[in-house]
């Protein structure tokens, strides 16, 4: 049997600290990932769960997003993954005798990581108004409470329908079509905190804002750059890829502000040479950039490239760009010393990564969230685009933009419709579909619906899924704008902070998982998920249910659909509840791609969805072509004495999911309240390796934002930087310092001073 939930809360224990690792994965990973899965499931569990991850026919992890290969192998799953899997198929339950012992002030006092490890939700539970202790209820009375919220509003936009990336596309395609039914774009979802920068960028530049390359491109490249990311803990398996990649002849080039030990050397548990020997060192080059100077970077690599004889590639510049003379006469002047400055990096590593790139036929540039959450973002990326535009490397084998999402199928929602500002094209195809006038003003984004809700424009919050207290910015202000709203609802299979910071009413509606089989009236059910790289699959789970009459989240949707729109609505909501293949012929219908959804999405490994500029180097943009961009130099602000804060996750995390409370590649365990800075930078400072500290933010608000009681560790972090693990440092990012045009969160630009912990 697995082990009994924690009673104490480890999670305020003191953090150790010893050397960094070097390289991920190997048996350190195996080992990790069978003690993690016994401490949540029994040995015969295991076997049967693990075993169909990432699988044809099986289901679909709920981590990150990386794509399957065309032949999965026999454990297609990284340790982070199992963690996931282990996390959601756990015997570890939450009945209403759990709640009627803790009172929601007392779980609120408990951190995430004990309120994970409680087990999963089996019973709708309503925190009444007044009440200290959530109580059942039943599910018909749950959803005709929440249709009572939602027609007493003045406005269908004061209510707010967030999504995290872990809901299906079925789900999403429905909960989308509900709100609009509803009458609001109100769509906000994890997208705005993460990668709603690559997706504006993206669109201006190419036309479409997704990713434009496949794994098949990523093993022909010749060079593969990676920005900003750390796929060791975020998203493991892409080391498999650039792995391969790299035995293929590929040049790899990290670009961080950490030493990351994934990019150093990767021991792949599948192979001998991995288990054994030493494994695979994949980085040629390692630029430990200065947070937030990877425009400067680009935009000096893109100066280089222009004042090189050949090296831009003009017949596809000519043909398939625009902007080019713009872009080229702003870029023809480089400030030397305000680049180095920006990078923190000496020219003749600038000039070296600009070699290889001349020796380079066959680009990709990867990233993530060191790219996407800054006040500059979008001109970062936009760069980036330059940069590959130059040497044509969009639209060819081997090339090509590749943002690398977190959730599972956080890519997927967005495809469906899940978002605050729906294109006329998407609204004109789903009103005549439905038959109904679909609202065209734009809605909240997850910034926007924090604002809303702290000023009494939101009233209603319902989250499908994710854990929006923990995730959102600015804590406290996050925490006061729910705790103002009439009624907040959570969607969940598991317990998390966004069920203790409530509004006047509170309903948890607990839900199938990724491994949980999805039976209707029908019969057995499967849903379907798009990875980063744009393929969709399907995804069927063959666990028993926690609980025998927990709901699926169209179920869900359908449900509530019905009881808040009447039974006027002409929406086959039950069929929808009963049959996802009906969903499925109504996406095909209105989204572009999904034609033939259901006959392809059977197929072993599922089908790609179009992708203009790489099928066809055709660009939907405004000018019809691809689009060169302007992006002046620019670099955060620090002054003296303070320091530059990245927010990241550990080792044992997944987003706001805090599997354990280690950080095997930091040399962090036992505790996660810890501040990274250079031991040059702490020397400057007075701060002794071991020190405690409090972070406190600076922004032109004026307002103090504190997290107390952080332990300093000197580590190998650029100059001028520091890093600290999230959700504990969310209560320092500003709600009002966000991403110019994303409006995303700038969490990994957090302008800090450290004071001794009284």
């Amino acid at each position: 049997m697995a082990k009994q939930p924690p009673h104490r809360d480890p999670a305020q224990d003191a953090p150790h600290v010893g050397p960094p690792a070097h390289a991920a994965a190997g048996l350190p990973a195996i080992g990790h990932t069978l003690r993690m899965a016994a401490d949540q499931m029994s040995p015969g569990r295991v076997l049967a769960t693990l075993r169909k991850v990432n699988q044809q026919g099986g289901f679909d992890c709920p981590g990150c997003a990386w794509p399957e290969p065309d032949k999965p192998h026999l454990a297609e799953f990284c340790e982070n993954g199992a963690k996931a899997v282990a996390e959601e198929a756990t015997e570890r339950r939450i009945t209403p005798e759990f709640f009627a012992a803790h009172p929601v002030a007392e779980l609120a006092d408990r951190s995430g990581y004990w309120l994970g490890q409680q087990g999963r939700l089996t019973t709708p539970m309503l925190l009444d108004e007044g009440a200290t202790h959530y109580a059942p209820i039943g599910w018909d009375e749950a959803f005709a409470l929440i249709a009572a919220e939602l027609t007493a509003l003045g406005s269908p936009d004061e209510a707010a329908f967030y999504t995290s990336g872990r809901t299906s596309n079925e789900a999403a395609f429905a909960y989308q079509l509900f709100a609009r039914r509803l009458g609001t774009n109100n769509l906000p979802d994890c997208s705005n905190m993460c990668h709603e920068s690559s997706g504006s960028a993206l669109t201006e530049t190419l036309g479409v804002g997704k990713g434009s390359v496949s794994l098949k491109d990523l093993y022909q490249a010749d060079l593969i750059i990676v920005a900003g990311q750390n796929p060791g803990t975020n998203h493991p398996r892409m080391l498999s890829a650039l792995e391969r990649a790299k035995r293929a002849g590929a040049k790899i080039v990290s670009v961080n502000p950490l030493p990351e030990a994934g990019l150093e050397r990767f021991k792949n548990p599948q192979t001998p040479r991995g288990l054994v020997g030493g494994g695979t060192k994949l980085t040629d080059l390692f630029l430990q950039i200065r947070l937030g100077g990877d425009l400067a970077l680009f935009r000096a690599l893109n100066h280089l490239l222009l004042t090189t004889p050949d090296a831009v590639d003009e017949a596809f510049v000519a043909e398939h760009c625009a902007g080019y003379q713009e872009f080229a006469a702003e870029a023809a002047d480089l400030d030397r010393p305000a680049t180095l400055a920006a990078t923190g990096l000496p020219w003749e590593q600038i000039e070296e990564l600009h070699r290889l790139v001349l020796s380079s036929r066959k680009i990709i540039v990867c990233w993530a969230m060191g790219l996407t959450q800054h006040k500059h973002s979008v001109p970062t990326i936009r760069e980036v685009v330059n940069f590959l535009l130059l040497r044509g490397n969009v639209g060819r084998p081997g090339a090509g933009v590749c943002p690398v999402r977190g959730h599972s199928n956080v890519q997927g929602d967005r495809t469906m419709g899940i978002f605050e500002r729906p294109s006329t094209t998407f609204l004109d195809a789903l009103g005549k579909e439905f038959a109904f006038e679909p609202p065209r003003a734009h809605g909240h984004d997850t910034v926007d619906t924090i604002r809303a809700m702290r000023d009494g424009r939101v009233k209603v919050f319902f989250a499908m899924g994710g854990n929006f207290v923990a995730a959102s910015p600015d804590t406290d202000a996050t925490e006061a704008a729910m705790r103002r709203c009439r009624l907040t609802v959570h969607v969940s299979t598991k317990l998390n902070r966004s069920h203790v910071i409530t509004g006047a009413r509170a309903l948890i509606l607990p839900t199938l998982g990724r491994t949980d089989r999805d039976v209707s009236a029908l019969g057995p059910q499967f849903v379907s998920v798009e990875d980063s790289m744009g393929m969709v699959h399907s995804s069927r789970g063959g666990l028993r249910p926690p609980a025998p009459d927990l709901l699926s989240e169209v179920a869900i949707v359908s449900r509530l659909a019905r009881a808040a729109l009447g039974p006027q609505d002409p929406t086959p909501w039950e069929d929808f509840a009963r049959d996802y293949d009906l969903i499925r012929d109504r996406i095909a219908r209105v989204i572009p791609g999904f034609d033939d959804f259901n006959a392809k999405v059977r197929r072993p490994g599922g089908f790609a969805l179009p992708h203009a500029p790489r099928d066809s180097r055709t660009f939907p943009t405004a000018t019809g072509k691809a689009n060169f961009t302007v992006n002046p130099l620019t670099a955060p602000d620090v002054p003296p004495g303070r320091l530059l804060l990245q927010t990241l996750r550990s080792h044992d995390q997944y987003n706001t999911t805090v599997y354990g409370l280690d950080d095997r590649y930091r040399g962090i365990t036992g505790g996660r309240r810890v501040v990274l800075v250079n031991p040059a930078d702490a020397a400057e400072l007075g701060l002794d390796d071991g020190r405690f500290v409090d972070l406190v933010s600076e922004w032109k608000d004026g307002v103090e934002r504190r997290a107390a009681h952080f332990r300093v560790v000197h580590y190998p972090v650029a100059r001028g930087g520091a890093a600290a693990y999230y959700p504990e440092t969310n209560v320092l990012v500003p709600l009002d310092s966000t991403a110019d045009i994303s409006n995303t969160p700038t969490s990994k630009a957090v302008v800090v001073r450290l004071e001794p912990t009284a």
